[in-house]
């Protein structure tokens, strides 16, 4: 237990970063984003509040509320997988309008956000996973801690990515770029290595939570490839618009 006795501090970081990531894409545009959107932000915001609160419990002698709260965590994680599968008709629209519009959005192309739907989807079916994970290992420490610590690093692509984006071409700057993937793929670099630091310092670099976490950071990397798939651009159609 004194292993993760300050883990709620450590847990703050990945917090900060996913709403600093966030925070011009959703709060510069806040009247504007659909109700999914809203939802699908604040249950996110609010898992990764889970995060700190509950080792906090768990590690300062507060485990009853540690498990009473868990459990309503594990509603809130449901939450927020549905929530963002839910927006996959959104990110077919948002390919429509790209299409319909093509000099108003630069480099991004319809392909775009359907390999958006890919990854996006691996990585909430990955994050659902890794919840079970944690409650089938619920009795074990070392196993649930990390888990549920490995979830940071398998939702948090989406948020930092934006800031990114933002910040590597600054507002609007990207119009003029050939393509918009090298903040994309700077992003992914990025979250891998926090991965290795955080795994090498909790000794867990060979656990299937980490491995599990490594490996969809690298699927992301297949963004454009998936995306430019016509099959696959057909079966989300067919699946997702009927």
């Amino acid at each position: 237990m004194e292993k993760y006795r300050q883990i709620h501090l450590w847990m703050i970081l990945p917090m900060l970063i996913m709403q600093l990531g966030i925070f011009m894409n959703y709060w510069g545009d806040f009247s504007n984003k659909a109700w999914s959107v809203h939802v699908h932000y604040w249950t996110g915001t609010f898992w990764y509040l889970y995060l700190i609160v509950q080792p906090y419990l768990a590690t300062h002698g507060y485990l009853d509320k540690h498990r009473t709260n868990g459990m309503i965590g594990f509603l809130l994680a449901g939450g927020v997988v549905f929530t963002a599968l839910s927006m996959n008709h959104r990110n077919i629209l948002l390919a429509e309008t790209v299409a319909q519009f093509p000099d108003q959005f630069g480099p991004f192309e319809p392909w775009f956000f359907y390999g958006v739907i890919a990854i996006e989807t691996v990585m909430m079916l990955s994050f659902l996973f890794a919840i079970i994970q944690g409650i089938i290992h619920r009795k074990s420490l070392e196993d649930h801690a990390w888990w549920m610590i490995s979830t940071v690093f398998l939702i948090i692509w989406p948020a930092l990515s934006r800031g990114i984006l933002i910040a590597w071409y600054g507002p609007g700057g990207f119009i003029d770029e050939p393509t918009a993937m090298p903040p994309f793929h700077f992003t992914s670099v990025f979250i891998i290595i926090l991965i290795v630091i955080a795994a090498w310092k909790y000794k867990k670099l060979k656990h299937p939570a980490t491995i599990l976490a490594l490996a969809v950071n690298f699927f992301n990397f297949l963004l454009e490839p998936i995306g430019r798939s016509s099959a696959f651009r057909s079966f989300i159609d067919l699946v997702i618009k009927g």
